[in-house]
């Protein structure tokens, strides 16, 4: 995949600088240090109950109106109390990102965005930041208790990690794997996409199909397998093309082509109706609004625009 298809919340010029978190001394300068910068989230619910009230309740930061939208980036003095988390360094500057249970306070150029209605239009800075700090954000608010006796944990590591506190056994930041997978064809001499439409979207939605890996399992066979279930095909020579964090809450999504090879019955009811496109079908669909594609804050965008050959208009 060239440099122009990658997925957008998987840009980051920031290191990430993992040998600072338990560098206490380093960590004290930095925060005195007036060029530090902090991203402060209003503190979301990722714990909510079902995947609407989990979208609707999500991290946001203040983010600038306008043509160009930036994150509003405070100092250190001016941060709020709350869990602090590095998210790296770039060059002699830090950036922290402090978690707080108050209302940001929008001003008249800036206002509250979540990472979904912007991580694709910040630039690399910026979205490298803000995805780091929701996903952080979400973690360390589902793991407030050790999995293993129930005790209370306390955040450590610079919100990398986190201890229990009656065993003192560490807790490290989990991400769920997911494929995500553009699966095509040849047919008469043309080749076609195949994209699916989940019940409980506008029925003029359409993406490709997705699903978690098994325990067990490669990425591969869940590529074959997911396709089967949901879609009734049966697909062969999966290939990676990119991967890109998606923390809704916390899953890393990696990205496929198959090709279809046949059919085989389907077992799952995930997906409402599939269809295939040729690209001047998907272009022409799309035009008219018949078909509304992902938008670009998703790898599923990047997949079948790679596939097309170009960009597609719209989204959503």
């Amino acid at each position: 995949m060239d440099a122009d298809a990658i997925p957008s919340l998987s840009r980051s010029t920031v290191d990430a600088a993992g040998h600072r978190r338990v560098d206490e001394e380093w960590l004290a300068k930095a925060w005195a240090d007036p060029d530090s910068q902090v991203l402060v989230l209003e503190g979301g619910d990722p714990g909510s109950h079902g995947w609407q009230a989990l979208m609707a309740r999500q991290s946001r930061a203040l983010v600038t109106t306008g043509d160009t939208r930036e994150l509003v980036l405070t100092g250190t003095r001016d941060a709020p109390e709350g869990e602090r988390y590095l998210l790296g360094a770039e060059g002699d500057r830090a950036y922290f990102a402090v978690c707080s249970p108050r209302e940001l306070l929008a001003t008249p150029l800036a206002e509250p965005a979540s990472l979904r209605e912007v991580g694709a239009v910040l630039d690399d800075r910026d979205t490298g930041l803000l995805t780091r700090a929701v996903a952080l954000a979400n973690w360390n608010a589902t793991h407030r208790f050790c999995p293993r006796c129930g005790a209370r944990t306390t955040p450590a590591a610079s919100g990398h990690v986190r201890v229990c506190e009656e065993e003192g056994t560490e807790q490290y930041p989990r991400m769920d794997p997911a494929v995500i997978m553009l699966v095509h064809r040849d047919r008469d001499g043309d080749e076609e996409v195949l994209l699916g439409n989940n019940p409980h979207w506008d029925a003029r939605r359409f993406s490709v199909l997705a699903g978690f890996v098994d325990a067990g399992e490669s990425l591969e066979q869940a590529v074959v397998r997911e396709v089967a279930e949901e879609a009734g095909v049966v697909v062969e020579r999966p290939r990676y093309l990119s991967s890109q964090p998606w923390p809704f809450p916390r899953s890393l999504m990696m990205g496929y082509t198959a090709r279809a090879v046949g059919e085989t019955e389907r077992t799952d009811d995930e997906i409402a109706v599939t269809r295939w496109f040729t690209r001047s079908e998907l272009a022409e669909a799309v035009r008219t609004g018949e078909v509304l594609l992902p938008g670009r804050v998703s790898i599923a965008r990047t997949l079948i625009e790679h596939w097309y050959g170009a960009e597609l208009p719209g989204g959503w």
